[in-house]
């Protein structure tokens, strides 16, 4: 624990330092007229707020077909209260959770609690930075287009910065219309960003899954992801990345050879396996298989499971996790709308919002990378036109840009919807408690049952959204932090 906190410290002086030198300079340009010069300012003490007018003629051009930007509005506020709610729920179990079994694991560095490229170390600098300012100018965007369907002006876009990071955007309102405004209406703008944002994030996902057709294995060998401790795989001396060429010179085609191959096999059974080595090299090992059936028991497995899996005493055990084709790691990326995904377009559709979330775990996996070295070495073009012109460099570029700009519109888009104001999702909660506030006194009026004096909804609104917020901060907080105490 004392080596974790040493390293949270160490970091906290950096970033301490950094902030310090850039308060600084903010002072100095703010002195002597270079803010006023670029119609920028400072807010918060460290954060500069870059003004421009760049994008207002074409915000007008494309919000003209008012009524369309209007039905999309109000799908997007559906998906963004839908969504709320499960950010909402999603974080209270978190801090019951924290309440009640406190991790144990070594806590986060202090680089790690921020999501701001090149400083958290799961972000990269280029495909970060990239990728966070094209999330934001989208999902700005989206707030400056609703607020035109509605007649709302926009006075300007801009940027907020710490240092040559981008923090935010903001697309800046007349705050007397957008205050005047209807509730609904407000309230469509508000889910217009996130929701921009979650939009773009299928995009990018259906992009991956058309970029991965384009990319195939150069070898149909399966390759091993993992070893499990003393096995006989580990006592043999297979290493994660081997590629099995053969079993008993038997030429393994795919997973699926590889699992009717080791069909025909039993526990204390002995296997010669020629593997490929990632440095290149091939070797012949021997292989004493074990009892999977014993190996899962151990694992805590019971036996309705074991049989539910069809998996039975006696059958053999190579000892490996993760044996996998060699176009595993785009087919993770493109998940359900791959080409090799195994399900018919019902269970694609059904699987498609949870494999969007699960996307957010993989830079934490592979350490701020979408896929492994290894796994990328593994493909190839296919023959076509986009393969041809681009090459592998080239489409992997591709998922790698996608990728990122999909996880980064993720991340923004469900950190808007966090129902705490100042995000999105705490104005939208504010405007629909406001507006179910209004049903319930309207339903009173009618049936005689109650009355609610309005000037009564507007301050339980207000005041549950601020205690809302207060209590989900505290929450937040507690979770981030319960792992250093």
């Amino acid at each position: 624990m004392d080596g974790a906190w040493g390293s949270v410290e160490a970091d906290w002086k950096v970033v301490v330092v950094l902030i310090l030198a850039w308060y600084i300079l903010l002072r100095i340009w703010e002195k002597n007229g270079t803010l006023d010069r670029w119609d920028a300012s400072r807010v918060f003490g460290v954060v500069l707020m870059v003004r421009s007018n760049r994008g207002l003629k074409t915000l007008e051009r494309v919000a003209k077909p008012r009524r369309f930007w209007r039905i999309y509005g109000e799908v997007a506020l559906w998906v963004c209260l839908f969504s709320m709610f499960f950010v909402a729920i999603g974080m209270l179990l978190a801090f019951i959770t924290s309440v009640l079994n406190p991790p144990t694991a070594a806590p986060p560095t202090a680089s790690e609690l921020v999501a701001i490229p090149g400083l958290n170390p799961m972000i990269p600098l280029g495909w970060g930075a990239m990728a966070f300012i094209i999330a934001l100018v989208i999902h700005e965007f989206g707030h400056g287009l609703l607020a035109r369907a509605h007649g709302m002006r926009i006075r300007a876009f801009g940027l907020l910065q710490l240092g040559p990071l981008p923090l935010g955007a903001f697309a800046e309102p007349q705050y007397q219309e957008l205050h005047k405004a209807p509730r609904k209406e407000r309230m469509r703008m508000f889910a217009a960003g996130p929701a921009t944002n979650l939009f773009a994030a299928f995009v990018c996902l259906m992009l991956l899954g058309g970029l991965a057709a384009t990319l195939t294995s150069s070898n149909m060998n399966p390759h091993v992801q993992g070893i499990v401790k003393d096995s006989g795989a580990d006592q043999a001396g297979l290493q994660p990345w081997d590629t099995i060429l053969r079993i008993d010179e038997v030429e393994i085609d795919g997973v699926e050879g590889f699992q009717a191959t080791m069909s025909g096999y039993a526990a204390n059974d002995t296997i010669l396996v020629d593997v490929l080595h990632e440095n290149g090299d091939e070797e012949t090992i021997e292989i004493l298989l074990t009892d999977k059936y014993q190996y899962y028991l151990d694992l805590g497995w019971n036996e309705e499971i074991l049989s539910a899996q069809n998996i039975e005493e006696g059958d053999a055990f190579v000892g490996v996790v993760g044996i996998s084709e060699g176009t595993q790691g785009i087919d993770r990326l493109a998940g359900p709308l791959g080409p090799r995904f195994d399900g018919g377009i019902g269970v694609r559709i059904l699987y498609t919002p949870f494999h969007i979330l699960n996307m957010m775990i993989v830079p934490f996996e592979l350490q701020g990378i979408s896929m492994h070295p290894m796994e990328e070495a593994m493909l190839s073009p296919t023959d076509g036109i986009l393969g041809d012109a681009l090459g592998l460099s080239g489409l992997l570029f591709l998922v790698n840009f996608f990728f990122w700009l999909m996880w980064v519109n993720i991340l923004l888009g469900f950190t808007n919807l966090i129902p705490m104001v100042p995000f999105d999702g705490g104005h939208l909660f504010k405007d629909w408690l406001r507006g179910t506030l209004n049903r319930v006194q309207r339903i009173g009026k009618k049936t005689k049952l109650w009355k609610i004096h309005p000037m009564w909804i507007d301050h339980i609104s207000n005041k549950a959204s601020s205690l809302s917020s207060v209590a989900l901060l505290m929450m937040l907080l507690f979770v981030l932090f319960v792992p250093y105490f």
